[in-house]
This record gives C-alpha cells, sequence and structure tokens, in this order.
C-alpha cells in the first residue's frame, strides 16, 4: 500500500500548484532521482519563502528548481534571487510550450512534461559555505521526515504507543 495517496488527502498537493506545475515537477522529481537525487517540494526555506523543489544530491550538493507553469507565472516572479542563499545551484523548470529566452541565463534551464525532465542549460555552481549548508542540509532531512509523517498519518497510519 503506497504512503502518500493521488487523491485529494495528499499532504504534498496543497491546491495552489496548477496541473501544469504538478506536471513539472513530476518530471523534474523523476530526472533528479534518476540521477540520484532525493528531492522535496514546497520546502520552507529559513527565510520563510517556500522553494518549489529542493533537491539534495549523493554528493552533499543542494539544489533548488523554481517552477514555472507559464510566461505569466515567470514575469510576475520577484522573489527568485533570494534561493541563491540557500543553494550550490539554480534552476528554472517549465513545459516545453513556454519560451526559455524569458528565462534568466545565469540559472540552469529543465524542459520538462510529467513524464520526466532534460537539463536544457546546466547552472552555474556557486558553493555553499560550510555552515549554511549543515543548515540547509539539516532542514531538509527534519522537512522529508515531517512529510513522511504526515502522509503516513493522512492515509490512515497512527503514531506509535511507545
Amino acid at each position: 500500500m503506497p504512503i502518500v495517496s493521488a487523491i485529494s488527502t495528499n499532504p504534498l498537493a496543497d491546491g495552489r500548484q496548477s496541473a501544469r506545475a504538478m506536471s513539472v515537477r513530476r518530471g523534474v522529481q523523476i530526472m533528479w532521482r534518476d540521477m540520484g537525487f532525493s528531492t522535496v517540494p514546497e520546502m520552507t526555506l529559513a527565510s520563510g519563502r517556500r522553494a518549489d523543489l529542493v533537491a539534495l544530491g549523493p554528493d552533499g550538493g543542494i539544489v533548488i528548481v523554481e517552477i514555472k507553469s507559464s510566461p505569466e507565472d515567470m514575469m510576475a516572479d520577484v522573489k527568485w534571487p533570494g534561493y541563491r542563499d540557500y543553494c550550490d545551484r539554480l534552476f528554472f523548470a517549465t513545459l516545453p510550450d513556454v519560451p526559455q529566452h524569458l528565462f534568466p541565463g545565469d540559472c540552469g534551464f529543465i524542459r520538462a512534461d510529467a513524464h520526466g525532465a532534460a537539463i536544457v542549460a546546466d547552472a552555474p555552481e556557486h558553493r555553499l559555505a560550510p555552515a549554511r549548508r549543515k543548515a540547509v542540509t539539516l532542514r531538509f532531512a527534519r522537512f522529508a521526515a515531517e512529510r513522511l509523517l504526515a502522509a503516513e498519518w493522512a492515509s490512515g497510519g497512527t503514531p506509535s504507543q511507545t
């Protein structure tokens, strides 16, 4: 029995994301998983902002992916530069029908759909300081553990009695 259900009780789909954005997210998650990364969506950073997708690599590298589902979505976003402070590499991901020229050239670029994704332009690396890396990695681990617990409880599991 899967822990996370695709039905509306899924705590990972809170209704704020469009079907287009969820399609991009799924494709990007498939790509990162195939590359050996672990991902968590909608992770709250120490700044209070929520990153669309945070990926932790096998070498401890931290990637943030900002998902844009339309040209209007990209044009309206002013918060993304602050994400650089919490990752080694910053990417934008979008669907094939959104023009690449709308996205900043100093970030990575990913094309995606619900079946997968491909990195079109790699992101420049700007390594985090060791203290920030530790803080983001711990936040990632704690956030993922809390999400797993919420998903378990939403699917009818109960806290163990110890």
